[in-house]
């Protein structure tokens, strides 16, 4: 996985100049926040550029400092504010975020379903992970997204080991670098695609406790 598509704030989006860079900022993958002093506007202009891809409108009154603090706090917690991070410096609440939503709820899940599959003795699950929580590359950068892989890589071993007996398989897949919201779209992967090896990974493959890649096992 690469790093996500970059998010660009433009003042003044709902008119002119500003509006025609929201539609090129769109169109070349950016996820573009269109700035408007009236939200009404800025939303009616912002459902105009929906072909173009991804655009937010935003309250932004630049002669208010309140309106711009309150725009920056909700970018930091909304709009990638894990990436140009450093472990160090992330904030508190994202790590707690990004861990809730790619580890526990994860967690939560297994907890849920897999007595079910172990009392039938069948069944397998797929945890959705990324190259980027990897140990054997890991690398700076989006600190909390790579560790609360990394942390969901482990949660499949313990539970590949422990559903072993029962039948039930487990395993950690990487999609790849996909065109999605998250991916942009200079990705060279199609959602479709990183689809149907899910998908073959999912009821094709008997596999279990390990990490695989197009049908590839790569490294922890």
């Amino acid at each position: 996985m690469k790093r996500s598509k970059p998010v660009v704030l433009v003042t003044g989006g709902n008119r002119g100049i500003g509006f025609e860079a929201c539609r090129a900022l769109a169109e070349g993958g950016a996820t573009v926040l269109l700035g408007a002093r009236k939200l009404s506007d800025g939303e009616s202009r912002a459902r105009e550029l929906t072909k173009a891809g991804s655009v937010v409108a935003v309250p932004l009154d630049v002669a208010d400092s309140k309106s711009v603090a309150a725009l920056k706090v909700r970018i930091e917690k909304e709009f990638d504010a894990d990436e140009g991070k450093g472990v160090l410096s992330v904030p508190e609440e994202v790590i707690e975020k990004t861990l809730s939503t790619n580890l526990l709820g994860a967690w939560s899940l297994c907890r849920a379903f897999a007595p079910g599959m172990a009392d039938k003795r069948r069944g397998r699950i797929v945890n959705i992970s990324s190259g980027m929580g990897a140990l054997s590359s890991m690398g700076a950068d989006a600190p909390s997204y790579r560790v609360s892989k990394a942390a969901l890589n482990a949660l499949t071993l313990v539970l590949a080991a422990e559903l072993k007996p029962a039948g039930v398989s487990v395993v950690s897949f990487c999609p790849g670098w996909v065109a999605t919201d998250m991916g942009g779209k200079n990705a060279p992967r199609t959602p479709e695609s990183a689809g149907k090896a899910l998908a073959i990974a999912a009821l094709d493959d008997e596999r279990t406790g390990v990490f695989i890649r197009d049908g590839q096992i790569i490294p922890w």
